[in-house]
């Protein structure tokens, strides 16, 4: 039989090529570039400087001295995925640099013209993404395969850590990507035993995504979290600090809001929740799917793609298979043990964190931004957005 099943031709090329994935990376951008071609040397030169200019309060004059520059040298979508990040991690640190009391309504020309452009070539937002943040902004530091960022913020030590270990996640990731193209395809082909087999797969890659997100404890201080780093991955749309939004100047005679960097960003879990038949309160649902749109559109396609596909839970229901049944659960149990995790470290690194920062007035690490208080980055009220997702992925479960 298995013999049988190894000459079947396999779904994973066609997909993974079709949607911009990865064998190896996922939704990870392989091996990203680190440097755009010389004309563009003005926004890397600024980009690799960000932290020192921020803490130096020089980073707004520095932006507004640079050269207009003209993206259409800009060739393919490396180049592009870099030019988005580079230039969004500008805007944050030209938005931030006075924290949240020191606000500008203006982004000027010479930046927000260039970071329309890349946006629109890629379909992104304007604005630092999940996208950029994590699945761009990865480099080998040394042949042992030792990472570091690309771009930087202030934060230290603490910003990598919680760059790669996100980044970490997302890699941890990959087989349970693998193994969700294979469970539709088994699906498809009404072949139960390979469905069984990727299953068991999903199952195990939700397990080792939280292994990778529990490293978040060794590699990233709370207190830093929660009082340097927060507030350079806040948007301006549901923000009390940023009510009317950023006008981009020479882009739009009028502000306009976005969501800052969230974790709802990532096209993992969405993809999971469509595999399995997982469906969220109304109001998560909403703040969910405006996620995907800042998202790469070809990995928005793949999340639509798998929604589209024939219904697992159906499948799992009318083939009185216990075997399937147990496995689907293990995939579901997985996915509320990683959610259920997920709650413990936002409760770590932002309630006792601001309890903690509270009691300090400050202290070393700078004073917090109290319109994020009750929200997370994204906009979201983060408590309970979180626990009504996970309460809901147990509701998934399929009773013996």
């Amino acid at each position: 039989m298995e013999s049988g099943e190894e000459k079947e031709e396999s779904p994973l090329p066609t997909v993974l090529s079709r949607f911009q994935l990865s064998e190896e990376y996922g939704f990870l951008l392989p091996n990203p570039l680190t440097e755009l071609p010389p004309p563009y040397s003005p926004w890397m030169e600024i980009a690799h400087e960000l932290p020192q200019l921020i803490a130096s309060h020089q980073l707004r004059a520095r932006i507004r001295q640079m050269p207009q520059l003209n993206t259409q040298h800009l060739w393919g979508r490396e180049e592009l995925h870099l030019a988005h990040l580079v230039l969004s991690f500008l805007t944050m640190g030209y938005v931030w640099q006075e924290g949240e009391k020191g606000t500008t309504k203006v982004l000027p020309h010479n930046l927000a013209v260039p970071f329309w452009e890349v946006s629109q070539a890629l379909g992104l937002p304007p604005i630092l993404s999940h996208a950029d943040f994590v699945l761009a902004n990865w480099r080998r530091k040394d042949p042992s395969g030792n990472l570091e960022p690309i771009i930087s913020l202030p934060g230290g030590e603490s910003l990598r850590g919680f760059i790669l270990v996100t980044l970490l996640v997302e890699k941890a990731a990959v087989p349970g990507i693998k193994a969700t193209i294979q469970a539709v395809h088994a699906i498809r082909h009404l072949d139960n035993e390979l469905l069984h087999r990727a299953l068991l797969g999903l199952a195990a890659a939700i397990g080792d995504m939280g292994k990778a997100l529990q490293r978040m404890h060794d590699y990233v201080d709370p207190a830093v979290f929660y009082t340097v780093i927060r507030i350079f991955l806040s948007g301006w749309r549901d923000n009390a600090a940023m009510p009317h939004g950023l006008l981009y100047e020479g882009v739009s005679e009028q502000p306009m809001a976005f969501s800052g960097g969230s974790a709802a960003q990532s096209s993992v879990l969405h993809v999971f929740d469509e595999l399995l038949g997982i469906r969220h309160s109304q109001e998560s649902t909403a703040f969910l799917l405006r996620m995907r749109d800042y998202m790469p559109p070809p990995h928005r396609a793949f999340i639509k793609d798998i929604s589209g596909a024939p219904s697992l839970r159906q499948h799992i229901l009318s083939s009185a298979d216990t075997r399937l049944r147990e496995a689907f659960n293990r995939c579901v149990t997985a996915l509320v043990g990683f959610r259920s995790l997920h709650i413990a470290i936002v409760t770590k690194y932002i309630a006792v964190a601001k309890a903690k920062a509270g009691q300090q007035q400050a202290g070393s690490a700078g004073k917090p931004p109290a319109a994020l208080e009750a929200k997370g980055t994204g906009g979201s009220h983060i408590f309970t957005f979180l626990k009504s997702v996970r309460d809901s992925t147990r509701e998934g479960l399929i009773s013996a």
